[in-house]
């Protein structure tokens, strides 16, 4: 059974959401498929966008929500 899991980078700059999403990404349980980014939209989309753009060997892929503040990266098994 795989689980998901979600993390919020409101309010931290590129470079503090960049390497908070790293550690979280390389210390994550092996039974979690999916992990929900939410980045915010409404006050700016400097984080969006490097989410959007960030690539990590634990991403498979990244989907993009309707809503526009998280995007989901579905982890490699």
């Amino acid at each position: 059974m795989s689980y998901y899991m979600t993390i919020d980078l409101h309010g931290l700059t590129k470079e503090e959401a960049k390497k908070k999403l790293c550690s979280v990404l390389s210390s994550l349980p092996g039974d979690v498929g999916e992990l929900t980014v939410i980045h915010g939209y409404h006050s700016g989309t400097a984080l969006q966008g490097m989410i959007r753009c960030f690539r990590h060997p634990k991403v498979e892929r990244k989907i993009l929500s309707l809503n526009q503040g998280e995007t989901v990266f579905v982890i490699k098994k």
